[in-house]
C-alpha cells in the first residue's frame, strides 16, 4: 500500500511496509511527475519483488527527512535513479546515509552515471553503478548481495532486455497516480536518428514493444481511470502503422478529459496521419516538434538530418487544420550557432505559429555525442547540474546571459497565454529583435527574471513597450488592459497615467487593436 503521502511527502508502490530488504527511490523535480524507469525496475524484480519497495520524493524535500523515511524501511540495499535534475540532491542524501548508516549497499543507476569515465563526483560515496538498461542487471546484482558474493567490479554494464521479455510497469501507477500525476508510457524505445545534442544518438535503432500487447495494456489503463498519458517515445510516427493503431485507440476512447503527448518527427507527416490527425477535438492532442535550429550547417554538424521545407508545410498544417496544441522546441548554444542565426531560426519558428516555443538552454549531458566539439568551439559549461552551457566561440557570456532572460520572459509572456492580444504588438517586423528589446528592457528594470507579480509583469511590459520598444501608449493600454481582464486579475491596473477605470477602455478599443495586430481577438 502506498505510503501516507501527507505524513510523509514520500510516495509509494506495492509492496511498502514497515522492513524491506530492497528499496528503488528517486527524486522527482515535481510532484505530478512519476519514476516511470523505477516502475520498470520493481515490475521486473521477481521472486524479490515482495522484499522490495518503490519510493518516490522530491528534490524540494529535506535531505535528512528522505534519509530518515528510507532507513524507516531497514533495508539492505537501496538503489537510485539519477538524473540531470537531481544529480546534486541525491548526492546530499547519499553521502548522508553513508555516514548514518554505512552498512547499506548504494546502488547508482540512470542516465548521469551511466557514461563512464564522465561521472559526477558523488559516485565515490556508493557501492556500485549499473549502467544503462537495468531491468536485468539490478535484480542480478541484489541477490549476488544477499548471496553473499558481492561482485568485485563497481560498475556494471546495464544488459538489454528484450522487450518482449519485460513485464509491465503499468500495473504499479496506483490510483493516485492516476487520478492526481502524469503517467507515461512508451510503445517503442530508442532512436534511429544521431542527433548529437541527445543520448538517444547513441541507440542503434528504434525497438517497438509488440502492439496488441501495448494497447491492451492502454485499454487497461483507461479502464482505472486514466486520462492523462504522455507518451515518452523519442519518435512517436516513426512507423506510421503504429501511429495509426494507436491514435485510432484513443479516438474510440475520447471524452472525459483525455490528453496525449507525443514527440512528432517535424518532417514526418504522410496523408494516412494527417486524416486522424485532423479528427481529434481540441484539447487532446499536444505534439513536442523538435525543430531546435533550421540552420542547415548546423543542423549538418550536430548530425541532425531534418528536411527544413517539410518541417514548415507540416507545421502549418497542422495550425491550419488541426487542433492539435504544438510545443516546438529551439535550443540555444549549438556548435556554430550564432546569434543571429537563433534569431532567424526563432522568427522563421513564430510564422508558423506554434501555441508554445521552448527555448531550450543547451545541457551537456554525459555521454552525448556532442561534447566531441567542446574544444573546437570553446563550449563551455557551468559545473554545476544542469550543465547550461555559458559560452562558446561564437556566442559570449554576456549574449548567453541576455538569452537566458529572452528564454525565461519568453516563457512568462510568449508561452503563458496571458499575453495573446500583447505579443503581436511586441512581435511586429522582426520578432527575434524585439523580443530580445523587450527583455533587455525588462530586465533593467525588475533587476530579475524570476519573482516577479503578475500584476507588475504587466507593469513593466507597458513601459517596455512604449519607451523601449516605441509602441504608442494607446495601443500598448489597449491589448494590455484587455490582456489582464482575461486573466482574470482582481484590482485595477494602472500604466503610465492611466488608472483601473481605463480597462474599460481597453475593452472598447478590442477593433481598433485588431486592425492594428491582425489578430482575431475574440
Amino acid at each position: 500500500m502506498p505510503l501516507p503521502r501527507a505524513a510523509t511527502g514520500a510516495t509509494g508502490a506495492p509492496g511498502s511496509n514497515s522492513m524491506s530488504r530492497i528499496v528503488i527511490t528517486t527524486l522527482n523535480a515535481r510532484y505530478i511527475h512519476t519514476a516511470f524507469g523505477l516502475r520498470y525496475l520493481y515490475a521486473n524484480l521477481g521472486d524479490l519483488q515482495g522484499g522490495a519497495t518503490l519510493l518516490e520524493f522530491s528534490i524540494r524535500q529535506k535531505a535528512a527527512e528522505i534519509v530518515e523515511q528510507l532507513l524507516r524501511l531497514q533495508p539492505e540495499i537501496i538503489g537510485f535513479g539519477v538524473y540531470i535534475w537531481n544529480v546534486a540532491e541525491i548526492g546530499q542524501v547519499v553521502g548522508m546515509l553513508k555516514q548514518v548508516a554505512p552498512q547499506v549497499v548504494v546502488v547508482l543507476g540512470g542516465p548521469e552515471v551511466s557514461y563512464p569515465p564522465d561521472l559526477p563526483d558523488m559516485v565515490g560515496l556508493c557501492d556500485y553503478i549499473i549502467t544503462g538498461q537495468g531491468e536485468i542487471s539490478f535484480p542480478l546484482l541484489c541477490r549476488q548481495i544477499q548471496a553473499g558474493s558481492r561482485p568485485v567490479e563497481k560498475v556494471i554494464a546495464g544488459e538489454t532486455a528484450q522487450l518482449t521479455a519485460l513485464a509491465s510497469p503499468y500495473p504499479y501507477y496506483d490510483e493516485t497516480d492516476i487520478r492526481q500525476r502524469i503517467v507515461y508510457v512508451e510503445a517503442s524505445r530508442g532512436c534511429p536518428f544521431k542527433c548529437e545534442f541527445c543520448l538517444s544518438a547513441l541507440d542503434l535503432t528504434a525497438r517497438p514493444f509488440e502492439l496488441q500487447a501495448f494497447l491492451r495494456q492502454m485499454a487497461d489503463l483507461y479502464r482505472r481511470g486514466a486520462r492523462n498519458f504522455k507518451f515518452i517515445d523519442r519518435t512517436f510516427n516513426l512507423k506510421v502503422d503504429a501511429s495509426v493503431a494507436i491514435l485510432e485507440f484513443f479516438l474510440d476512447r475520447l471524452g472525459d478529459g483525455l490528453y496525449l503527448h507525443f514527440e512528432v518527427i517535424p518532417d514526418n507527416l504522410p496523408d494516412r496521419l494527417k486524416q486522424i490527425i485532423m479528427q481529434f477535438p481540441p484539447g487532446v492532442l499536444q505534439f513536442e516538434i523538435g525543430v531546435q535550429s533550421f540552420d542547415p550547417v548546423v543542423q549538418q554538424r550536430i548530425n541532425r538530418r531534418q528536411d527544413n521545407d517539410k518541417t514548415v508545410a507540416n507545421l502549418d498544417w497542422l495550425r491550419t487544420y488541426t487542433h492539435t496544441h504544438i510545443h516546438a522546441d529551439l535550443i540555444v548554444g549549438l556548435p556554430g550557432d550564432t546569434l543571429e542565426g537563433f534569431g532567424d531560426s526563432f522568427d522563421k519558428l513564430i510564422v508558423l505559429k506554434p501555441q508554445e516555443i521552448q527555448v531550450g538552454i543547451l545541457k551537456r549531458l554525459r555521454g552525448a555525442p556532442i561534447n566531441q566539439h567542446t574544444d573546437a568551439y570553446r563550449m563551455r559549461y557551468d559545473p554545476n547540474p544542469p550543465y547550461a552551457i555559458l559560452c562558446n566561440r561564437d556566442i559570449d557570456f554576456n549574449q548567453m546571459q541576455r538569452l537566458n532572460r529572452f528564454a525565461r520572459f519568453w516563457d512568462l509572456i510568449g508561452n503563458s497565454g496571458r499575453f495573446t492580444a500583447t505579443l503581436p504588438l511586441i512581435l511586429a517586423g522582426k520578432p527575434f529583435q524585439r523580443f530580445m528589446q523587450l527583455s533587455d528592457a525588462l530586465y533593467e528594470r525588475a533587476g530579475s527574471t524570476w519573482q516577479i507579480g503578475l500584476k507588475r509583469l504587466f507593469e513593466l511590459v507597458y513601459l517596455a513597450l512604449t519607451e523601449a520598444l516605441g509602441e504608442s501608449e494607446t495601443a500598448s493600454r489597449a491589448a494590455l488592459f484587455l490582456d489582464y481582464q482575461r486573466c482574470g486579475e482582481k484590482g485595477s491596473l494602472i500604466l503610465g497615467n492611466a488608472g483601473g477605470a481605463s480597462v474599460k477602455r481597453g475593452i472598447a478599443n478590442r477593433r481598433q487593436l485588431q486592425g492594428l495586430s491582425g489578430y482575431d481577438l475574440t
